[in-house]
């Protein structure tokens, strides 16, 4: 995917992250998209490939591409199935013909793009007429634990800060509506998908780990920006760690969705 500056990183503690996040989310994500095993798909911002490929399990009789702009994530996309292909793109100025696909999708793509507006229009382009687009995105602000995690919340901040000056949008999601309607598309719904998760849930655990993971990754680019510190970072880690361990302890979020069509 083409980004300003990639907020997160793509070293291998950062791959696990999202690997990881894959597992908890993907099952999601296949609901909520509209296929059938014909369509045509694309990714934009494909990552590691992982729901790219759990994508062309729903298409046997279709095809799936991805498209993602990090030679280190598509490294990881060696893929078992045969109707999948891997690319390496700009989804800025995708490479493929007006009126290519039945559906384009993104997760987590537009916050980290430099002109989110155009990047949908792209997609508009390559659909068919009649063409379904799936949007997941982030607004990172409704990040919300109990017991409440100050020390968290305000490296959240500050890494939403750190996002904003390295040109992306953490608060791209509640946006959605205008950036789609203003790409050309119609018919836009907006939903939101929930993350409530508490102390002896299957994916509390691994919910905390991924905020973990976000905080540990950002410690040396929010130290080098002069927002916080290595030190301050490790203690919002700490905090969540304890939390983890907490019989009391619940997280919720959610991300916010629009599916609209061409």
């Amino acid at each position: 995917m083409t980004q300003q500056a990639y907020v997160h990183g793509t070293g291998r503690e950062e791959q696990a992250r999202l690997a990881a996040l894959n597992e908890l989310s993907n099952a999601a994500f296949l609901d909520f998209l509209e296929l059938d095993e014909t369509s045509a798909v694309l990714e934009v911002g494909s990552g590691l490939g992982i729901l790219t490929r759990d994508v062309a399990r729903k298409v046997p009789r279709g095809w799936v591409v991805g498209i993602e702009s990090a030679p280190e994530q598509l490294a990881w996309t060696a893929a078992p199935e045969p109707n999948v292909r891997f690319l390496r793109g700009d989804a800025h100025a995708l490479e493929f013909p007006d009126s290519t696909f039945d559906v384009v999708y993104c997760r987590y793509l537009l916050e980290h793009v430099a002109d989110p507006s155009r990047v949908l229009a792209e997609m508009r382009r390559v659909l068919k007429e009649g063409g379904k687009v799936f949007i997941q995105e982030n607004n990172i602000l409704v990040n919300v634990f109990w017991p409440e995690c100050p020390r968290f919340d305000d490296i959240w901040r500050k890494f939403a800060t750190l996002q904003e000056r390295l040109g992306g949008d953490p608060l791209v999601g509640k946006k959605l509506l205008p950036l789609l309607r203003g790409a050309g598309f119609r018919d836009v719904r907006l939903t939101i998908h929930p993350e409530a998760h508490y102390s002896g849930s299957p994916g509390f655990r691994a919910w905390i780990e991924n905020q973990i993971g976000n905080v540990r990754g950002a410690a040396r680019a929010l130290a080098a920006e002069g927002l916080a510190t290595v030190d301050e970072s490790h203690a919002a880690i700490e905090e969540l760690r304890e939390l983890a361990t907490r019989a009391d302890a619940s997280a919720f979020f959610y991300w916010n969705r629009a599916a609209a069509t061409r």
